[in-house]
């Protein structure tokens, strides 16, 4: 078991370092058509070496929207990534990760720190632009990770940005299983998990199956935040409710 996670943990860096090359040699020339095939390919790459499996369900992720998902562990962003790149809003703590942390942030996400107005009105008229530029942002309106099968209340402030761009809102629920179909033990990062802990428990685990529902897109014409916030709370709460119940 030793060897077959130091054969995982060496593949994991190697992937790290290409990725490390591809931001500083490519990125600052490429198109963004070409950012988003070589993130999507180097986030599938990444989940391959975890022994993370995407299965896909419901419909398919638009092409220009404002997502919304709930947030359980650091795969979250490379797994939605995978599926359809975006343009992430995440918390600050998630730039000190080791290395993805500023592979992210190359990749375009925005870090916003807790309870610093200045900075969210600034982020906030980056994601309207960004958003009227036909591009998808993402964002874990939960504002930090729960345990598989909790959802945390939605914190409203940046669904403005969707009525203000004129965009749908996607609601995205996540869930990882194990070959069983329950809520897999190696993967909720919460509590004094770290970043290093979190990794060497899913690479030393059993493989995952992270299952990607993108649910029906909720109109932000004439809505308030609160209440695109509440539609898409209870939107992801009924997937998940639907996932356990199929699965338990």
């Amino acid at each position: 078991m030793k060897i077959k996670l130091a054969w995982r943990l060496a593949r994991l860096v190697l992937h790290l370092v290409q990725g490390l090359a591809t931001c500083a040699l490519v990125f600052p020339w490429a198109g963004d058509a070409l950012r988003q095939r070589l993130v999507r390919r180097w986030s599938a790459r990444l989940l391959g070496i975890c022994r993370v499996r995407l299965e896909r369900t419901e419909g398919g992720a638009l092409a220009h929207a404002l997502i919304v998902a709930n947030h359980i562990s650091w795969l979250d962003i490379f797994v939605i990534n995978a599926v359809h790149p975006c343009r992430f809003v995440a918390k600050a703590e998630i730039r000190a990760w080791p290395v993805l942390g500023w592979l992210v942030a190359q990749a375009g996400t925005v870090f916003i720190a807790r309870g610093n107005r200045r900075d969210l009105r600034h982020i906030f008229k980056g994601l309207v632009d960004a958003l009227g530029q036909r591009r998808r942002v993402a964002f874990f309106p939960e504002g930090t990770t729960a345990s598989q099968g909790a959802l945390l209340p939605f914190h409203a402030n940046l669904f403005e940005a969707a009525i203000d761009a004129a965009v749908p809102v996607q609601p995205v629920a996540l869930a990882y299983l194990d070959g069983s179909g329950a809520w897999h033990p190696s993967v909720d990062y919460t509590g004094d998990t770290t970043f290093v802990d979190s990794i060497v428990r899913i690479l030393g685990g059993a493989p995952v199956t992270a299952r990607v529902a993108c649910l029906a897109p909720i109109p932000a014409a004439g809505a308030h935040r609160r209440e695109l916030a509440q539609a898409a709370h209870e939107a992801i709460a009924g997937a998940l409710r639907q996932g356990a119940a199929q699965h338990g």
